[in-house]
């Protein structure tokens, strides 16, 4: 079957690759669209494993705006290829993010991030909320660092993004939501950065559960 000039610009606006990528992986599906999707995808998943040690540089910078204006995000997600970037499932996945942040408030998002002078000042506290306890004054030394671990733990899932259960499905979090996406794309996927931007943040007003307000609107 000719793969014709059409053929060519319609796989390459459908895919985000090159011309000449696209009219290879045509000859080479004898024309069948579909098929040449697949060559691609496979060409990308194996410039992908060559690339595995590799920074991820595309991606996707996305967006989300509460209703009213009142609090707005900026998160960028990274992959390998531009070819995924363009993806639904990824782009799905970042709007998901920006607006999981917007309803959660994380602060970091991996636990690396997180200062040591920060983590040492929450296990300090842990301790001495666990020690000033009447019912632990006989618990030995063990359990008690058992509790502080699991007040930090909790401390963790509040400020780090990757830790947090995801906001529209609470038995899976973001960053096995990051695993599952890396999986199916066969890319390194990451959540580089982020910005919450809060109206009036820092000034005194009355406060207001954005939380459940974003909750109200995803139930809709």
């Amino acid at each position: 079957m000719e793969v014709t000039a059409q053929m060519v610009k319609a796989l390459r606006d459908k895919t985000g690759a090159g011309m000449a990528d696209c009219k290879s992986a045509l000859v080479e599906a004898e024309g069948n669209e579909e098929k040449a999707v697949e060559v691609l995808r496979k060409k990308g998943l194996a410039q992908a494993a060559k690339r595995a040690g590799r920074i991820a540089a595309e991606g996707v910078v996305g967006s989300y705006i509460h209703m009213g204006g009142k609090v707005g995000v900026l998160v960028e997600v990274n992959c390998e290829t531009d070819f995924v970037a363009r993806t639904e499932s990824f782009q799905q996945f970042v709007k998901d993010v920006a607006m999981h942040i917007c309803a959660s408030e994380p602060r970091y998002v991996t636990k690396e991030e997180v200062p040591a002078v920060e983590v040492e000042k929450e296990r300090e506290i842990a301790h001495g909320q666990a020690t000033a306890d009447p019912k632990n004054a006989n618990k030995p030394a063990n359990i008690i660092e058992k509790m502080v671990e699991g007040r930090l733990a909790k401390f963790f899932t509040e400020a780090v993004l990757l830790e947090q259960p995801f906001v529209k499905d609470q038995s899976i979090t973001i960053g096995e939501l990051v695993s599952k996406l890396t999986a199916e794309t066969g890319e390194k996927v990451t959540v580089r950065r982020f910005t919450r931007y809060k109206m009036g943040e820092g000034l005194e007003k009355r406060s207001e559960d954005f939380a459940a307000e974003v909750a109200a609107v995803i139930n809709q």
